[in-house]
């Protein structure tokens, strides 16, 4: 009979002593160890596994789990070497997991508190005369409420009082450490955030005399000047490196095996279309664990992945992201690839004026996949042909999309239900509310152009409509028609429905011109440059296509069009 599938088991020792079904990853310590790499930082996707590796680290190295047999009926115990090298040093292990708030001030206090924590479990090295009193106080001001003076130092402190004890450095394991990097970003403290973390980081990393290694892992990669700064040898893995590429995730053959393992082999393919899609390194057909064990649990497909975690940092980019950003997306919905520059070192301040930056991160947290790299043999740049990774990845945007409306549901549906009958008084009521009720979502918050928010908005509801109609048209924006590019247009996928084009303008309220000018400018855009041809050309005829103009005045909008051969 197969092992248990235990889900959300993030303890090492809990999962191997209670039999749980595992595929033994336990080489990574001999790899790891054998690089011989003074600072570490190995990023990838949520649910790949991190947290129970850092466990597995913390379990096999720390004295305080010396003489362990956890590790007796796997593959690194048949290495003599590291038998005896099990339980041999003092670990720091700290996870940044759960350091989440709107505010710097919270996030600050849970870091503290993390740390205060710490210190808590070596409260033994107070015993005796192994730190001096001016030292016993200090460890006594460790606490949630601490100056960042003593904050920023702790960790590297606490390093020198094991040493003491122990004659052994420390082993520092920091697990998921661009959470309050993330956090801060979406919430408005990042620079505050990125001083505390950069003192620290230099702190317990750089300035660090008993330091033996550190381990971090994230979802990405933070720009060194973020704060790594001055940390000249700190190795970095991404999901792009060939180094531990196998360590994180189930291989195809893995997956192979557990689903003969579990009498589910008939479900290879479907598995396979939900699952598989992410690489590391040249390692292809990299599945999530996490997906793979929910399935062999329950036995059934679902969004197991993309209901574990927030994508506000996700929905921030792609919502206040360019128009040329969410027609990428539209072309990635629908099954498309495109080739773009990828720059692993993240800074998330880049994020708002820097294309690549939101596709870096995309790629890292796994909602992108590459399918394809090449190299400028003169210059010796990369480019990576990017598409979305499975079918999970795809239903996350498609619930992400749909989520900006949800606060105004009812409109954004009476407002498809208008275009599609061609309800002219109800289509103008419906998306100025929705406007209303949503244009915050696109804002980016930094002084930005009466034209671009607009622009913001209209192409963000209108990849909404993308989604929302799949099933009826096929909806594309930007395209080339006749003499020029049109906004938006519905292609019928039923014969007996409408075709509709979509011209948009924002309202310049210096011209002295009315809305309706502006919409009649639009619709004449429509007509001269004849973006209907396109759909004349697939045998639509005139009398099946309406057209509409939009204009914008901030969260005003204007509509008004009808059927083509009213205008021409």
């Amino acid at each position: 009979m197969p092992e248990t599938v235990g889900i959300g088991i993030q303890d090492f020792g809990k999962l191997i002593e209670n039999n749980c079904f595992y595929i033994d990853k336990t080489y990574f310590i001999k790899d790891w160890w054998e690089n011989k790499d003074d600072v570490t930082l190995i990023t990838r996707p949520r649910r790949f596994g991190k947290t129970l590796t850092m466990n597995m680290l913390e379990k096999f190295f720390s004295v305080r789990y010396a003489g362990s047999d956890i590790f007796e009926r796997l593959s690194i115990w048949r290495n003599e070497k590291y038998r005896k090298l099990q339980g041999t040093y003092p670990v720091i292990s700290v996870s940044f997991a759960r350091v989440k708030g709107t505010d710097f001030k919270a996030v600050r206090n849970a870091i503290c508190q993390i740390i205060t924590d710490i210190y808590m479990r070596h409260r033994f090295l107070l015993e005796g005369d192994l730190l001096a009193p001016p030292e016993k106080n200090y460890f006594e001001g460790v606490s949630d409420t601490m100056e960042d003076a003593v904050a920023v130092v702790a960790l590297q402190r606490l390093s020198g009082y094991l040493y003491r004890y122990y004659g052994k450095k420390a082993i520092i394991l920091l697990d998921e450490y661009d959470t309050p990097m993330q956090e801060a970003y979406v919430n408005g403290y990042w620079n505050e955030m990125a001083d505390l973390i950069r003192k620290m980081f230099h702190s317990v990393l750089k300035d660090n005399l008993y330091l033996e290694r550190a381990l971090m892992t994230g979802t990405t990669r933070i720009s060194k000047e973020s704060v790594f700064s001055d940390l000249n040898h700190l190795k970095v893995v991404t999901i792009t490196s060939k180094k531990y590429e196998t360590v994180f995730g189930f291989t195809e053959e893995e997956v192979t095996w557990a689903l003969e393992k579990y009498g589910l082999q008939d479900h290879r393919q479907a598995v396979k279309e939900w699952y598989d899609g992410f690489k590391f390194g040249d390692c292809d057909h990299i599945y999530n664990p996490w997906l793979v064990l929910n399935f062999l649990d329950e036995r059934r497909l679902d969004d197991y992945w993309v209901n574990t975690g927030s994508h506000k940092l996700i929905e921030q980019l792609i919502g206040r992201g360019s128009r040329s950003i969410k027609i990428i997306v539209e072309e990635l919905l629908s099954g498309k690839n495109f080739r773009t520059i990828i720059d692993e070192n993240m800074n998330f301040n880049d994020a708002d004026h820097r294309e690549e930056a939101v596709w870096s991160l995309l790629l890292a947290s796994g909602y992108l996949k590459v399918k394809q790299s090449v190299t400028d043999p003169k210059w010796g740049d990369t480019e990576y042909v990017l598409s979305l990774t499975n079918k999970e990845a795809a239903g996350m945007f498609r619930k992400m999309i749909t989520g900006w409306f949800s606060g105004c549901s009812s409109s954004y549906n009476d407002f498809v239900k208008a275009l599609l009958i061609g309800d002219l008084e109800a289509m103008n009521g419906y998306m100025n509310r929705i406007a209303l009720a949503t244009f915050g979502i696109f804002d980016t918050g930094a002084k930005p152009s009466e034209r671009s928010e607009p622009e913001r908005f209209y192409h963000g509801f209108f990849l909404g409509l993308t989604v929302e109609l799949s099933d009826k048209y096929l909806v594309t924006s930007n395209r080339e028609s006749g003499f020029g590019r049109y906004d938006v247009m519905f292609e019928p996928i039923d014969t007996n429905s409408d075709a509709i084009i979509i011209e948009f303008k924002v309202h310049d309220i210096h011209t002295g011109k009315s809305m309706q000018d502006t919409v009649g400018t639009a619709i004449s855009q429509i007509i001269s440059k004849k973006y209907a041809a396109s759909l004349e050309a697939k045998g639509i005829n005139k009398d099946r296509i309406r057209v509409y103009g939009f204009a914008f005045q901030g969260k005003k909008v204007f509509i008004d069009g009808g059927w083509i051969t009213q205008f021409e």
